[in-house]
């Protein structure tokens, strides 16, 4: 006869504290890696696409990695229902250690993408699937409380990140490997350690559920998002109604038509069952997912560039800038939690943290290139607490209102639709900026040429004036930004007001966004928070079948 050890419950029991800390070590090992990377990445992309000459291309690294943790998110769901959460946790974080690997020995922004991708592979299970095990051994109403453990998580990740990653990238060399190489090289040795841990620990019991898996559905939102997204990057140098990007729009929307068919055809067992949204919590909170991905990362992705760009910060420093907003999703997801584990309501936290958002957003819209630091960290405080609200608490709404057969589904649908819309949002507003940016800065150089000031700044540098000539009076590269931070105040002030005026007209945008998700949440029905955990729903069908 068997035992139920301490670290692996019965099937349908409910988990002890203990039990639920140990294998939540597990799981905070697999998405500290995530997030860990995700901090030190946004960092450093500036000092990468320098090195890789490839500033306007960098939305290229980003989109890539989130495409793919995009599609295969869903995929997770579905296998880890066939396979069981722990084996396919495992290959979440051998596919990310192998991106990282790859990443590290890139060449150009293109191979770059293209190990990203690997990269993303990985990470579109290592949060779902995470969220996806706390499901099943917490209820929806005390898996709140829990949430503080996983912002503790990003918050160290906050605040180890940018440290680490402005130190690589401020170095040559390290260990005779160039210095922003070590941003992907250092997930390499926190990997290995997870999977050692994450096999020891995560220990939770699995029942099969049989699925088909949609490989079709994956591919064919695959060729739906990638062209659109591909026009997005590349419309500005196309032309938006030129013979290519018509192509890419036609290619993308009949991808996106394949996908719909194919669902409809797959039932139960697509990438996204369709007979999901009949449900009003799944298909408007998954909506409000989709929109403040778009709000969210469009701001994650401004920012860092506005401090580094702008303000001429370091890629540490513009890192630990950052946490105020770290500091808000931490404090705002903790507090939250708790009212929500007390009480069993949450439909004003995502009111409220959507307006935060469109209040943060707008008010970075403001800001240029003399707004002092001090005052820009207020706004990334604002905008941290309203993450904090809205994240955590859209996921346990759609999660209490799904059926224990589709929680894996249900729970990697949030990061799904919050991915694409990040997807969306990244290159879309990667986009705005350096197809204005440059109009910008040829219409402060036009002005600025007209001042004595600028006149004398210009005659005691003679090589920038004869790069400036050479296009016309704005023939500077800005695929490499690091010229300005060795230019004459006076020569880069052009620059800097450029870019900072084409970057409130990103944040406007997000801005305008947000506003769109404040008002969809006011329609979400707060519905009673179960106090079964996912485990014991399953135990109790079961039953009630026999």
């Amino acid at each position: 006869m068997s035992q139920t050890t301490e670290a692996t419950p019965a099937p349908g029991a409910s988990l002890t504290h203990r039990q639920i800390l140990t294998v939540l070590s597990g799981l905070m090992l697999g998405m500290f890696l995530a997030a860990l990377d995700q901090m030190i990445v946004s960092s450093a992309m500036k000092t990468i696409a320098d090195q890789l000459h490839g500033q306007t291309l960098q939305a290229w690294a980003t989109t890539a990695y989130l495409i793919t943790a995009t599609v295969t998110t869903p995929l997770y769901g579905k296998l880890s229902d066939i396979y069981g959460r722990k084996p396919m946790y495992l290959a979440a974080i051998s596919f990310f250690l192998l991106g990282s690997l790859l990443s590290g020995i890139a060449t150009s922004m293109y191979e770059l993408a293209a190990f990203r991708a690997v990269q993303g592979l990985g990470a579109g299970g290592l949060m779902s699937l995470a969220f996806a095990i706390m499901a099943d051994m917490t209820s929806p109403r005390e898996r709140s409380k829990y949430s503080a453990y996983f912002m503790a998580v990003f918050g160290s990740a906050s605040v180890l990140g940018p440290v680490v990653g402005g130190l690589f990238a401020g170095l040559d060399t390290f260990a005779g490997v160039t210095g922003w190489r070590w941003v992907f090289l250092v997930n390499v040795p926190i990997a290995l350690i997870a999977l050692l841990v994450v096999g020891r620990v995560l220990n939770v019991p699995h029942q099969r559920v049989d699925h088909r898996i949609d490989y079709l559905g994956a591919l064919s939102l695959t060729v739906g998002l990638v062209p659109l997204l591909i026009v997005a990057e590349q419309g500005r140098e196309w032309g938006w109604a030129s013979a290519t990007s018509l192509a890419m729009y036609a290619i993308g929307v009949l991808g996106l038509v394949a996908f719909v068919f194919v669902e409809r055809r797959m039932g139960d067992e697509a990438l996204l069952p369709l007979r999901m949204f009949g449900n009003h919590t799944f298909a408007l909170g998954n909506t409000v997912n989709f929109v403040l991905g778009i709000g969210m990362f469009g701001g994650m992705v401004s920012i860092p560039l506005y401090l580094q760009i702008v303000k001429g910060v370091s890629p540490t420093v513009s890192g630990l800038m950052l946490l105020p907003m770290t500091f808000g999703i931490i404090s705002a997801t903790a507090i939250s939690g708790r009212v929500t584990a007390k009480t069993g309501r949450y439909k004003l936290f995502p009111i409220i943290g959507s307006a935060l958002m469109a209040i943060a957003l707008f008010l970075f819209s403001t800001i240029g290139t003399d707004t002092p630091a001090w005052l820009v960290m207020v706004y990334m405080f604002v905008m941290g607490a309203g993450l904090g609200q809205c994240m955590q608490t859209l996921l346990v709404a759609i999660q209490n209102d799904a059926e224990p057969r589709d929680m894996g589904v249900a729970t990697s649908s949030a990061t799904f639709f919050r991915n694409i819309g990040g997807t969306v949002g990244t290159a879309v507003f990667l986009s705005i900026l350096f197809s204005t940016v440059g109009d910008k800065i040829a219409e402060g150089l036009r002005s600025a040429m007209q001042t004595e000031a600028f006149k004398v700044a210009l005659a005691q540098n003679p090589e920038f004036a004869k790069s400036l000539q050479a296009g016309g009076g704005s023939g500077v590269d800005i695929n490499n930004t690091e010229f300005l931070n060795h230019l004459d105040p006076v020569l880069a002030r052009p620059f800097l007001d450029g870019f900072s005026g084409a970057i409130d007209l990103v944040f406007m945008t997000g801005g305008i966004v947000m506003v769109a998700a404040f008002v969809l949440v006011w329609f979400l029905r707060e519905k009673p928070l179960s106090t079964r955990s996912g485990l014991e729903r399953v135990a109790d069908a079961e039953a009630v079948a026999v």
